[in-house]
């Protein structure tokens, strides 16, 4: 097998979104524009309700897939098809806005610790104008996969050498989306499809990336791009660490943006402003 080298390391930048929601924007920042499919990766993490309490209010979407993880707090979302629902820490939202929704997301609490990630997911030009769809999972339903060394692989989307399935459906970019925990000295091996852009991001700790070449290190919120190959080899050293792993196959496609629309080009881009303020969403 062709291990996975790391041939890129982004701290992100310092931002705002929503109704003031202070976060960090590592994809979708000047230094990461996009690693195709994924078009914007938000990192948010606050004890102080003032960075997070006024949420992100109804706003629209359009030609992609929004993903929220949370680990710590809760977050209700509510859009316009009819979906309604409160994320818990471990649990996951995927939505797929398609041809167009309406939908926010709201804090669930007045105080403590929130923090968790959004994701963009481009759709195929073939899909785009696809009917909205929704996809929430608690954390009892989503299956964790115990490691003999005392670590453990939460799978959110794709399968583990090992057979365990992420409840997460998606034949559009075929994702992997894994939370890992490896506990100090250990090591951990997983095959990715050939062709699929790949990154990581640790949460907690240090990872080691052990590829072809020279093993590097990826360090506490930093997030690291992994070359081309089969199979990513991780490792932990004197510390235990906590990190996502995620994948998708690339779309190759132009991608035209305005706001909370992404498209292939920018008529189409324009046309979903017009969709939107004439309320055909």
């Amino acid at each position: 097998m062709s291990n996975r080298s790391l041939i890129h390391t982004y701290s992100g930048i310092n931002t705002a979104d929503g109704d003031g929601v202070k976060l960090t924007r590592i994809i979708g920042s000047p230094d990461l524009n996009m690693l195709d499919p994924f078009l914007l990766l938000d990192c948010f993490e606050s004890d102080q309700a003032q960075d997070y309490i006024g949420g992100f209010p109804e706003h629209p979407h359009r030609g992609f897939e929004t993903v929220t993880y949370l680990l710590n707090g809760k977050m209700r979302h509510k859009d316009n098809a009819g979906h309604e629902g409160v994320i818990e820490p471990g649990g996951v939202q995927w939505m797929t806005a398609g041809r167009g929704i309406l939908h926010s997301e709201m804090p669930e609490q007045e105080n403590g610790l929130l923090q968790g990630f959004q994701l963009w997911v481009n759709l195929p030009k073939c899909n785009k104008m696809t009917a909205p769809d929704y996809q929430e999972y608690s954390p009892q339903s989503i299956t964790t996969e115990r490691l003999k060394s005392g670590g453990s692989v939460k799978v959110i989307a794709g399968k583990t050498d090992q057979g365990t399935i992420g409840p997460v459906r998606n034949n559009y970019v075929y994702p992997t989306y894994m939370d890992i925990e490896l506990s100090a000295q250990s090591e951990f091996k997983q095959s990715l499809a050939l062709g699929h852009n790949a990154f990581i991001y640790v949460l907690e700790g240090l990872v080691q990336i052990i590829g072809n070449n020279e093993p590097k290190t990826l360090k506490a919120k930093g997030l690291g791009i992994l070359s081309d190959g089969d199979a990513v080899h991780l490792a932990a050293k004197e510390q235990s660490t906590r990190l996502l792993l995620i994948a998708g196959q690339p779309l190759n496609e132009p991608v035209a943006r305005g706001g909370p629309f992404v498209m292939n080009t920018q008529a189409e881009v324009r046309q979903a402003f017009l969709d939107y303020q004439r309320g055909l969403f």
